[in-house]
């Protein structure tokens, strides 16, 4: 198995962890009963468990076009620098981004960063299916 595979299947696992974080710190603000009901007369999420929730959410939406990308190119063969470098700085930044929202740092625009980051660990990848269409 590639790299970038091993690395995908890393960001799919922390994709599962995401809702212990967000739920346990939902539980803290609503109780363990409040979370086996149906939820719907409990109170909006807030702080890190709203946070976690949302980070977990753009996690998700990143690392569907990450995982395209990865599977064609490990389906055409592909696996070079390039797609290896873009899958562990896609990786690092999902973390980092993960990381920086959930514990409500704002420091100097990290999490922004990190978000592109991945956006262009992204776009590295992709760009070596160009190749093979030539």
């Amino acid at each position: 198995m590639t790299v970038e595979l091993w690395i995908l299947v890393i960001c799919a696992i922390l994709s599962l962890i995401f809702p212990f974080f967000y739920n346990w710190h939902y539980g803290q603000q609503v109780g363990a009963k409040g979370l086996m009901g149906n939820r719907e007369t409990l109170p909006e999420r807030r702080g890190a468990a709203l946070r976690g929730l949302r980070a977990h959410r753009n996690l998700l939406e990143n690392l569907v076009p990450f995982a395209i990308v990865v599977l064609v190119a490990r389906f055409t063969g592909i696996s070079n620098f390039v797609t290896v470098f873009g899958a562990v700085l896609f990786l690092v930044a999902r973390l980092v981004h993960a990381i920086t929202y959930c514990a409500g740092i704002e420091t100097a625009g990290i999490r922004s960063i990190a978000y592109f980051a991945g956006v262009i660990a992204t776009l590295c990848v992709a760009s070596q299916l160009l190749h093979f269409v030539n």
